[in-house]
């Protein structure tokens, strides 16, 4: 018996040990994490820091009791069990904490939750694109010299996303097809592409480079190809130019088809 004590006790040690470990490398490294290069993801991040200490605090105490209770009152010869018919203090001491807990959450999040996605807080810019998952790719549609979209002189990529560094982003999200998910990982934003909607999302990125762009709804068979390139450039010129190699490139493959259907 104080062998199977033993090792159970050990057992437990050794999980308190693992998620303490978990715990700091979570909150102290960055090395094994996606790279945060968000302002509003670094708020997001804390949230879920946040959460990770209320559950391994929990999770740690509840195992320091599972050894004080394993150890305590193992089986032993001549010992008897006592049954006890619920404990209406220790319920509602129970019951109470973990729903505190929640609405402690539920309202430390109301700041993050409005700036990122109530309509009342999104930047006063033009939409630098507007953005339509389809099955199975991401279509992009910037808008040309007259600084408006759907007209003549948009410029239309797949899979390949640019906008600005250290500037609000704002995109019109669509589905033209099922339900999709535009996930940027390194933003911290995910959002649906609702059938027959057209929905604002707005982020920012301290950082310029080169980045993914992921479908996270199972849209279908194909939806592991609906992977694309997101840059961000270091500066407004930059991505202006950009644009016109984008809008050039365009119309020569245009010039080509035409040529094609004529017979050219």
């Amino acid at each position: 018996m104080k062998t199977d004590r033993l090792w159970t006790l050990l057992f437990a040690i050794g999980a308190i040990f693992a998620t303490g470990c978990f715990i700091y490398a979570r909150t102290d490294a960055d090395w094994w994490l996606v790279p945060n290069v968000s302002s509003m993801g670094r708020e997001i991040d804390h949230l879920f820091i946040i959460i990770l200490w209320i559950t391994g605090i929990v999770f740690i105490g509840t195992q320091i009791v599972l050894c004080y209770t394993l150890w305590t009152f193992a089986d032993a010869p001549g010992r008897k069990a006592q049954y006890v018919h619920g404990q209406m203090k220790l319920e509602v001491i129970w019951t109470i904490i973990p729903a505190s807990i929640l609405v402690f959450l539920a309202l430390y999040q109301m700041g993050t939750w409005s700036k990122i996605k109530f309509r009342s807080s999104l930047p006063k810019v033009q939409p630098v694109a507007e953005v339509t998952g389809r099955q199975f790719q991401w279509l992009f549609r910037y808008a040309g010299d007259d600084r408006r979209l759907h007209t003549d002189d948009d410029i239309i990529t797949v899979n390949d996303f640019h906008f600005v560094k250290n500037e609000p982003t704002v995109i019109h999200l669509k589905s033209q097809d099922v339900l999709h998910a535009f996930f940027l990982p390194q933003f911290r934003i995910k959002q649906d592409a609702v059938p027959g909607l057209t929905i604002p999302v707005w982020f920012d990125s301290d950082t310029s480079g080169k980045f993914e762009l992921v479908c996270a709804e199972l849209c279908g068979w194909g939806h592991y190809k609906m992977r694309g390139n997101v840059t961000v450039h270091e500066t407004q010129a930059e991505f202006d130019t950009w644009l016109k190699k984008a809008k050039t490139e365009q119309n020569r493959d245009q010039l080509a088809l035409a040529n094609a259907a004529n017979g050219g």
